[in-house]
């Protein structure tokens, strides 16, 4: 800072005599002026323009205070004041002006501020005071400058121009310190970007159901709340480990697209982030890091890094990492609380989007492209009117010719021009061809085909994304002399064409006409891509629809054509057990224990097994694709389960016993009767009894308990069956109800199964208007089945009577 020295300063008395007609018209002086309702209005430059030539007049041409009463007023102002000559020296402060900069009058008269200011500092005050001098008007700035204890002070500036008797000017100024409002307005400002990062995430978490895009969203809106150079989601996941999400600056490379083996900077040890930690490094070179992993963050320009661990339940899912490369960065604590909540929400969300992905999917791309995409337009009020017609347009319609021809008549209209047309470009062919246009006097260009390689000086503009008008100095042959803008309407995959509007030559684009017409081209983009995308998801979806009728067709077909020669080794193994039981005596060998049967006896023990588990097979194939496509009939009739219930759990009573197993019925004494279907009760029910026959280890556990459910919002029956001694893993519990799907090493019995019976559970329940769940832990697994008293069925069940 530099040291100011005390100088003489020239005679000021003759500036402070000559009053202001000079310079315009007096305003009034408030009434209250040094009162409690004045609130400092004294220092408004406007409103005192005629009292401070008088007040000014209590200084002595030594710029000292002089006898007048007023010169105490000036010192009691509770603004600063302050008042230079020509030469910008100043010849008066008050004493708030001194206090403020931290020096006294004494040091300060005959000084500028270059004397107490850096040069950087010092400039601005400089050069308002320079407009001020040259064009005579009051000026207003905000200036920031560091006093003598060596805080930094940020200013709201005043400064107007007053003449003096002697043909001088004086220049007077006013400070206002706003050091603590603009503090205020950033924390302000924070908490509004911690608020849109946060909304941003909770957005795509309802709009998204894909991970990818979920995480992909969630680095780009952090790298953008942080403003860094690279944020990235490192996967731990047994499917795919690396990175599987990331957001770069413009200069930046991406690590994604490196090799594996050169995109890592993961250390080898991870056990801190396996415990919850995270690790914020404000600079690697002074943080005392591994060798090994300090060049690895070195070989990619790392400087400085934050990261921060995402948990899926209990297992470490991935890491949040952002990197600043081009310069060492310190992390705030509201910045690290802020990814906190952001790496919450992810964790639980990462999990209900990977269940539910395959259905939503088409839904959700589509989704996710338009939320992508729309903004809230920002346009004057003249043009309010025309923008919001164009966007909902845009909302409300799919076709694109629609919005395109609605835009570019909205504009033509709104702005007065002769006429404007929007082209779409053909990247590969290098052609840009009108396809839409409104014209009031010019002639027809529509369908125009143009070469870009024959405009580079245009198109190579609209390509890189920007807009320029001009105007030609030739006279086009058709439209003559014309002024142009060209836009280009592009979104964040490219450039999808352009927007051209004509006017006369005389008249150009301003500000504001430029600004509606960026908006309108974006909203024209939108459109397209918007509709490209419907068009591409209906071509996906009428695919998936003939994928899945060809896979319904071989699966019926295939079941058809096995059912007959499967049935009839059925016949003829049965005809085989009459003949060898008549030879051999077979069923003497099949009531032996296993190890002491004849090999005759054991082959035809598998024969008949597996006979019969080919035809189990191919009947619930059947059952399922009659269920796919509604055709199961529904026979309603009324159930009482006291009397029907045991008959069927003891048809398992045998079974179980051999295997050491418990098996029990519990029926509630006030159960309902239960008009619904009885084989398809029948099926699931003893579906469920034959599983945990199968999977029960032996000594544990089988209980079917059966309970009204009378609350008041539903009328049900339900039918809890548990095993004990097995538990679901809960990796495993979203995949049981799928077709083909078997627990991995659930089967103690090692009798195998096709992976059926719980899907055709599920369906047949859901045809009763019923639900099933699963709950599985602490070695017990539990089904839980339940159903209305009265039946209820799916829309697509057929009703017998």
């Amino acid at each position: 800072m530099n040291q100011p020295q005390s100088t003489p300063h020239p005679d000021a008395s003759s500036l402070l005599t000559e009053p202001l007609s000079a310079v315009g018209p007096a305003n009034e002086i408030s009434p209250d002026l040094g009162g409690s309702g004045a609130k400092n209005q004294a220092l408004n430059l406007e409103v005192s323009a005629e009292v401070l030539p008088v007040l000014l007049q209590g200084l002595e041409p030594d710029c000292q205070p002089g006898s007048s009463l007023l010169h105490p007023i000036l010192n009691a102002i509770a603004d600063p004041l302050s008042v230079k000559d020509q030469q910008g020296r100043w010849c008066f402060l008050n004493e708030a002006y001194c206090s403020l900069v931290g020096y006294s009058q004494e040091v300060l008269l005959g000084q500028s501020e270059t004397a107490i200011f850096s040069a950087p500092e010092a400039e601005p005050f400089l050069e308002a005071d320079r407009q001020v001098l040259t064009t005579g008007q009051a000026h207003e700035q905000e200036a920031s400058f560091t006093d003598a204890s060596g805080h930094q002070r940020l200013v709201l500036r005043k400064t107007a121009l007053l003449p003096s008797a002697a043909g001088s000017l004086l220049l007077v100024s006013t400070l206002q310190e706003i050091t603590q409002h603009r503090e205020a307005e950033r924390r302000l400002q924070r908490q509004a970007d911690r608020n849109q990062l946060l909304a941003a995430i909770a957005q795509c978490l309802l709009q998204s159901f894909s991970p990818e895009q979920l995480l992909q969203t969630t680095v780009s809106a952090v790298r953008c709340f942080l403003q860094v150079d690279r944020v990235l989601f490192y996967s731990f996941d047994a499917d795919y480990k690396g990175i599987v999400a990331e957001s770069v600056g413009d200069t930046v490379p991406r690590l994604a697209s490196l090799p594996p083996e050169q995109a890592c900077f993961i250390p080898e040890d991870v056990t801190c982030y396996h415990r919850g930690q995270l690790q914020a490094v404000a600079e690697v070179a002074s943080a005392g890091l591994p060798a090994a992993h300090l060049k690895q963050l070195r070989r990619h320009g790392i400087q400085a890094y934050l990261v921060l661990p995402i948990f899926e339940g209990e297992t470490l899912h991935g890491l949040i990492c952002a990197h600043q490369c081009r310069s060492a960065r310190p992390w705030q604590d509201w910045e690290v609380e802020t990814l906190n909540e952001v790496v919450a929400q992810i964790g639980s969300a990462v999990k209900q989007a990977k269940l539910i992905q395959q259905v939503h999917q088409l839904n959700a791309v589509l989704e996710r492209q338009v939320a992508q995409r729309t903004q809230q337009l920002q346009t004057a009020l003249e043009f309010e009117a025309t923008l919001k017609r164009i966007t909902d347009r845009v909302r409300d319609s799919l076709d694109q010719k629609q919005i395109m021809l609605t835009a570019v008549k909205e504009l033509t209209e709104a702005l007065g021009v002769k006429g404007s047309n929007t082209a779409l470009y053909d990247l590969e062919q290098g052609t840009s061809t009108i396809y839409y246009e409104y014209n009031r006097s010019l002639p027809s260009y529509q369908g125009r085909v143009a070469q870009m390689e024959a405009f580079p000086e245009v198109y190579h503009q609209l390509l890189e994304g920007q807009y320029f008008q001009f105007c030609s100095k030739e006279p086009n042959p058709v439209r003559g002399h014309v002024a142009m803008l060209a836009c280009p309407i592009l979104d964040d995959r490219g450039v999808l064409g352009d927007l051209w509007l004509i006017k006369d030559k005389d008249s150009g684009f301003n500000e504001l006409e430029i600004r509606l017409v960026q908006q309108v081209a974006n909203q024209c983009a939108i459109a397209i891509r918007q509709a490209r995308l419907y068009q591409a998801a209906q071509s996906q979806v009428e695919e998936l629809e003939r994928l899945n009728r060809l896979k319904d067709d071989f699966l019926s077909t295939v079941s058809h054509e096995l059912r007959t020669p499967v049935t009839s080794m059925r016949v003829a193994l049965q005809l085989l057990g009459v003949t060898l039981n008549q030879e051999f005596d077979l069923n003497a060998e099949l009531q032996k224990p296993k190890l002491e049967q004849a090999r005759l006896a054991r082959y035809y023990l598998i024969l008949q097994e597996e006979c019969e588990r080919e035809i189990s097979l191919i009947n619930d194939l059947l059952d399922l694709q009659r269920l796919d496509v509604g055709n199961h009939p529904i026979y309603p009739e009324a159930v009482v389960l006291p009397q029907w219930l045991p008959d069927l759990v003891n048809g398992f009573g045998e079974r179980a016993k051999s295997r050491q197993q418990s098996l029990t019925l519990v029926l509630a004494d006030d159960l309902p009767v239960l008009q619904t279907d009885l084989a398809s009760l029948e099926r699931v029910l003893a579906e469920l009894l034959n599983n945990a026959c199968k999977y029960t280890p032996p000594g544990e556990q089988i209980s079917l308990e059966v309970i009204p459910l009378l609350a008041a919002e539903a009328d049900q029956v339900s039918f809890r069956l548990t095993n004990t001694g097995i538990e679901i893993p809960a990796a495993e519990l979203p995949r049981i109800f799928d077709k083909f799907y078997r627990v991995p090493s659930a089967d103690p019995w090692k009798q195998g199964g096709t992976g059926l019976g719980l899907a055709l559970i599920q369906k047949l329940v859901m045809y009763l208007g019923g639900e099933v769940v699963v709950e599985s832990q602490d070695q017990k697994t539990t089904f839980t089945v339940n159903l209305p008293r009265q039946l209820s069925p799916h829309p697509m069940t057929v009703l017998r009577q």
